[in-house]
């Protein structure tokens, strides 16, 4: 199935990462990187978990659990028509969420760098997490994508969040489950 195309469903994790049109500059200073980890708290929380994120300066990784259905569909505006139905409808609440996120984080990236036109790529691109191993394995993926520093002194990554005790949208105490121990999580990403 396209990447792009991917459904997005309830209660399942997905490997969400996009790029600037053309591999364009999406982040030029520290304050742009700020600005959208600040967008995905406000945009993306209400319907879904943040488990790893990684920002580069033309692209940028999430790894997201969708809302359980129940959650989504308290998000949905109601219809007088059918409410499961259409833009609102709770299958389609996500994407609608991750659209404002791209359209506010483009709009001041644009008048800030006195720009127009599409920042990012659309569709946004999406893999489907189908075990916990591949879970674990993105995790370490996105961590280490920054390929020319060491991926462990990278300030725009959710490596250093993890391993930290200060508060974070993440859901950190279930990433460390998922590699047992902080210790274990620091060695998996050795390798």
């Amino acid at each position: 199935m396209d990447i792009r195309k991917t459904p997005i469903e309830p209660d399942h994790f997905y490997h969400i990462y996009n790029r600037g049109v053309n591999g364009e500059v999406i982040f030029k200073s520290e304050r742009n990187f700020h600005f959208f980890l600040n967008k995905i708290k406000e945009k993306l929380i209400p319907v879904c978990d943040i488990y790893a994120y990684c920002l580069m300066s033309n692209h940028f990784h999430l790894l997201v659990k969708i809302k359980s259905d129940s959650e989504l569909k308290k998000l949905v505006k109601q219809s007088t028509t059918n409410p499961d139905k259409g833009l609102y409808a709770a299958q389609n609440v996500f994407s609608k969420h991750f659209s404002t996120l791209f359209n506010s984080y483009s709009q001041a990236f644009n008048k800030e760098n006195k720009r127009h036109g599409p920042l990012i790529e659309s569709p946004f691109k999406r893999k489907w997490i189908s075990s916990e191993k591949y879970l674990r394995d993105c995790i370490i993926y996105i961590h280490k994508n920054p390929q020319y520093i060491d991926f462990r002194a990278y300030s725009f990554s959710s490596y250093q969040t993890i391993l930290a005790e200060s508060n974070t949208f993440l859901k950190r105490e279930e990433v460390i489950d998922l590699f047992d121990t902080k210790e274990n999580f620091v060695v998996c990403h050795l390798f």
